[in-house]
């Protein structure tokens, strides 16, 4: 960055975020609302910082895997 210049935040839609990890678009929203992947609210919609999707796929794999996602059903229940 010469003559001091601000790098430039890249910023993609859940959708290109869902697409990224493979998930669903509700369970990146879902990561959104409870502030475990940082996003920004455009008008209506969420973009997300390229560099949070990296950290939050870092710590992720240092993890062992994504934050589960619970529907509040028992594993195996069916219905």
């Amino acid at each position: 960055m010469a003559d001091g210049a601000v790098p430039r935040t890249t910023f993609l839609t859940v959708a290109e975020v869902a697409d990224m990890l493979r998930v669903s678009r509700m369970t990146v929203y879902r990561w959104v609302h409870a502030g475990d992947l940082p996003a920004v609210r455009f008008g209506r919609s969420f973009r997300v910082p390229q560099q949070a999707v990296d950290i939050f796929m870092e710590n992720a794999a240092l993890a062992g895997g994504y934050p589960a996602e619970d529907d509040g059903r028992a594993a195996g229940a069916v219905g």
